[in-house]
């Protein structure tokens, strides 16, 4: 209560209303897999472009295919828009470095052998004081005498911390592939040609507890909402990881991949029952963007694309599918060639009811997202879109009422509360993501005497009641024909 000590008008402001609820992005995607190089923390990017800036191209690990690549190039060729990746290292991978003269130290921007393909040089700039750093990198299998893959150069530099020009504040940050570090007393480095990062390795060949730690890097990122690992085959327990992580955060979802083969449809299943993901099958086939060869990858990365264009074209309310995949192999003379596996319409009839979402080839149409299903057994949970538009009713609603906590736990604050809640489900039911003629019809907002005891008040909860009638799809179309005296009767 404010102090008033003469005689005067005050003016006071006061919060009565109600506070907005803003809706959270439900369209950032979280990738996780193997790459030619880049740093192991999630690193966030808006093209295929940037992915390849930081992370570099396709990568053949020996003679093991590795997705990720394919993955966040088909998620931005399907609409993709935002994503984080996270690079898996091996377990006792080590970071490249080099100090030259006793003052820089130049480190590869993440663990690996990659970084022993890095080449620095100082040379002389325009100032005596000033100096120019060159950094080149070499992608396996190219030759380390020929031009480089990635090539950095900064001018100007200074060895003055002060300076605005000093050395990490231009490099840390702005290169995609060495930090650059004050070494020993420090000074201007001495001029040197061509010298070598050494010392970073691969580590351990790669284990599932390396998708494991790179996996929790991700849950300390808010924004993500959907979860896909390309390289969930080859490491099969990071399914269930990701899964569990999308079932004990509760606000993000999974999309998961079937094998390549080795699995009969007629009693293929997903990995396990849950609300938090979904499966699809079966891989796809396309054209390597640099050699030319067809090439069989996993769905994961196209269908995320897929999810984040049905949100942005229509909302999350509307199921993922019945959605073209685009960046796919193209036949003229066999257009269903970007499948790797043919799914016939009886054949879906199973692996529909059995929670498998199924990627098929219709004449005219082209090759189609043609299922909505969740992994769950419970029938309120098993369309995508449903648990996808809860998660971001729950995940909006508890950003956008943090300002309760602490509040006095009265009337007016249950007020403010409901009003705020209800202003907010009010806009989703006018954008069409709710049932109902009235708004009346599509939820209900109950907080007071009847959803809190005197010992929930004692104990300072307050506890509202939601009721929500999410719109799902019109997953079976049946029109029912029958014959009347002057031509044909149809009904729905």
């Amino acid at each position: 209560m404010p102090e008033y000590h003469s005689p005067g008008v005050y003016v006071q402001e006061t919060q009565r209303g109600s506070q907005p609820i803003e809706g959270v992005a439900t369209s950032t995607v979280g990738f996780l897999g193997i790459a030619e190089r880049g740093p192991a923390t999630p690193i966030f990017l808006s093209s295929f472009n940037a992915y390849r800036g930081a992370f570099g191209g396709y990568v053949l690990d020996g003679t093991q295919d590795r997705y990720l690549t394919y993955a966040v190039e088909g998620y931005f060729q399907n609409g993709g828009r935002r994503c984080y990746v996270q690079r898996v290292v091996g377990k006792g991978a080590t970071t490249a470095d080099t100090t030259i003269d006793a003052t820089l130290k130049v480190a590869a921007l993440g663990p690996g052998l990659w970084g022993n393909r890095i080449a620095v040089e100082i040379t002389p700039a325009g100032l005596s004081q000033f100096f120019r750093l060159t950094v080149r990198y070499w992608a396996p299998g190219k030759p380390q005498s020929g031009e480089p893959t990635v090539r950095e150069e900064y001018e100007n530099l200074s060895a003055d911390e002060g300076s605005t020009d000093f050395y990490r504040k231009r490099v840390n940050g702005a290169s995609r592939l060495v930090t650059a570090e004050k070494a020993g007393v420090g000074g201007r480095p001495a001029d040197a040609a061509a010298i070598w990062l050494t010392g970073g390795s691969d580590g351990q060949a790669y284990a599932e507890n390396d998708f494991k730690a790179a996996l929790d890097l991700f849950e300390k990122v808010e924004d993500i909402a959907i979860l896909c690992c390309p390289e969930e085959n080859g490491f099969p327990r990071i399914t269930g990881q990701l899964l569990g992580q999308c079932e004990r955060l509760k606000n993000r979802f999974a999309i998961l991949q079937a094998p390549l083969s080795g699995y009969d449809l007629t009693t293929h299943r997903p990995p396990r029952d849950s609300r938090y993901g979904a499966y699809y099958l079966p891989w796809l086939r396309i054209r390597h963007p640099e050699t030319g060869a067809e090439k069989l990858i996993p769905p994961g990365g196209h269908i995320a694309g897929i999810y984040v264009r049905t949100d942005s074209e229509r909302g999350v309310y509307q199921a993922p599918a019945n959605e073209a995949l685009r960046g796919l192999l193209t036949d003229p003379l066999d257009p269903a060639r970007g499948l790797a596996l043919l799914v016939t319409k009886t054949q879906q009839d199973g692996l529909n009811s059995r929670g498998i979402n199924v990627l098929r080839y219709f004449p005219g149409r082209g090759i189609l997202v043609w299922g909505a299903r969740t992994m769950a057994s419970d029938p309120d949970w098993k369309y995508v879109n449903v648990r996808r538009l809860f998660i971001f009713i729950e995940a909006s609603i508890q950003k956008g009422t943090q300002w309760v906590v602490f509040e006095p736990n009265d009337e007016p604050l249950w007020a403010r509360v409901r009003s705020s809640v209800s202003d907010f489900l009010v806009r989703l039911w006018k954008d069409g993501m709710l049932q109902g003629q009235k708004p009346e019809q599509a939820f209900f907002v109950t907080c007071d005497r009847t959803t809190m005891t005197q010992a929930d008040l004692e104990n300072g909860r307050l506890i509202m009641v939601i009721g929500i009638a999410p719109i799902k799809p019109a997953e079976f179309v049946i029109f029912k024909i029958g014959q009347w005296a002057g031509g044909s009767d149809l009904s729905e």
